[in-house]
């Protein structure tokens, strides 16, 4: 039930007709993130696979990346935008929290997206079978790397005052190995070996990020995971551009 609960909260897919989830698993819904990533991942490649075939990969590329908004309801872009306004707007701990809940996105926000994604559209000068695996992999191991937020920090607010109105708990030896899995087996199926390296980069994103959010908030919050995820897969994929074109 707890995966059920994962596709349904990370992705816009009807997985909810399947079966009816109870609240208590959405807490447990984070160590099957990166499993998600095989999905969202698998359907974002696959996109522009079949797109690259017809039409230039710049533009299969922009396709891709907008079927995988579409797939997620824009979730982690979203959380991206507030964690910006947040973090460049706010000097305090209660201040930043406040500018993150306020569903209204303001100029760091904005000017964070288009960088985000001006960065992300460099990725097109990639031949089309190494830009599809880099997409899966990044996806998967990436949201592994973001996961780890919530086995070391705690949440920043309180539960009533969260967007989703839930908690995610820590995850267990079991739920760990099971994200950490997850993550690592499109590395291992698919990745290059010369690539390997580019693995290290959402490692340093995430400990860089962590440090950020333990000293602003003391904790992380639903935006902070969205932000982290794409954060690591876009220096997953520059440190892949950089380690291709030594």
């Amino acid at each position: 039930m707890n995966i059920l609960a994962a596709f349904i909260f990370f992705t816009r897919l009807p997985f909810w007709k399947i079966k009816e989830v109870p609240a208590e698993c959405f807490k447990h819904v984070v160590p099957y993130w990166s499993l998600t990533g095989w999905l969202t991942g698998g359907i974002m490649a696959g996109t522009l696979w079949i797109t690259g075939q017809i039409l230039p990969i710049s533009i299969a590329w922009i396709t891709a990346i907008i079927v995988r908004l579409l797939v997620t309801g824009c979730l982690h872009e979203d959380g991206l935008a507030d964690f910006l306004d947040g973090f460049g707007g706010g000097t305090t701990r209660e201040r930043t929290l406040a500018i993150m809940k306020d569903s209204h996105i303001g100029s760091y926000g904005v000017i964070g997206l288009i960088i985000y994604f001006l960065l992300l559209s460099q990725l097109s000068i990639l031949p089309l079978h190494l830009l599809c695996m880099l997409v899966l992999c990044g996806d998967c191991w990436s949201k592994f790397c973001a996961s780890q937020l919530i086995n070391y920090l705690p949440y920043a607010r309180k539960e009533e005052d969260s967007k989703a109105k839930v908690i995610y708990n820590r995850m267990s030896w079991h739920e760990f190995l099971t994200a950490f899995i997850c993550g690592l087996l499109p590395l291992i199926a698919f990745l290059p070996i010369k690539l390997w390296p580019a693995t290290l980069f959402p490692l340093l994103t995430f400990i860089l990020l962590y440090r950020l959010m333990k000293h602003r908030l003391q904790g992380y919050t639903g935006d902070c995971c969205g932000a982290a995820f794409l954060l690591c897969e876009l220096s997953f994929y520059i440190g892949s551009l950089v380690i291709e074109h030594l």
